[in-house]
């Protein structure tokens, strides 16, 4: 028999989530983008998934997601954007967190807020990455496409989807800026 425990975050709550995000920040000003990265994937490869609440593995999932945005050669974030996600990411790179990971049930949930908090943050460019995904997973076996006028590239057409949903990915943002 399971246990529902609902937890709600007011702002004030929030505030120091995001207080302790800044600390990670400074505290991680000086390291390489690849040691966020491996500090955020050493995470996830710590994690016993068998053993950890559903809410702590769908935020794990978006983790995975904010990495391979930063990793995938063919979706080429741009430098503004992948500071975004780096900025995201440093919070994983302190030995230290709220809640010692090994307690069993709870450990790993101070992590899955700041995931969630992140992935708020970030929510258009992960979905624009989603689609990039869908699109280039969907049409993955083209090779290119050639007419008597020219040849399409792979390149071509992913790069053009890439360069769309970027462009949708930052006015999104925008509106979201302007509407808060």
């Amino acid at each position: 028999m399971g246990l529902r425990i609902s937890i709600y975050l007011d702002d004030k709550d929030l505030k120091h989530f995001r207080l302790i995000m800044r600390e990670a920040r400074k505290a991680a000003a000086g390291m390489q983008p690849e040691d966020i990265v491996a500090a955020a994937e050493a995470l996830l490869r710590s994690v016993d998934r068998e053993d950890i609440p559903r809410f702590v593995a769908e935020r794990l999932d978006k983790l995975e997601v904010m990495i391979s945005m930063l990793l995938d050669h063919e979706w080429r974030l741009p430098q503004k954007d992948t500071a975004r996600v780096l900025n995201a990411l440093t919070y994983f790179t302190e030995p230290e967190d709220l809640i010692p990971d090994h307690i069993p049930g709870l450990g790993f949930l101070d992590d899955a807020i700041m995931i969630e908090l992140v992935a708020r943050d970030l929510k258009h460019e992960i979905e624009a990455y989603g689609d990039f995904c869908e699109f280039r997973d969907r049409h993955g076996t083209t090779k290119g496409i050639k007419s008597k006028t020219s040849d399409i590239t792979r390149e071509d057409w992913l790069g053009k989807r890439r360069k769309e949903l970027q462009e949708r990915m930052r006015r999104r943002r925008k509106v979201g800026r302007s509407s808060q």
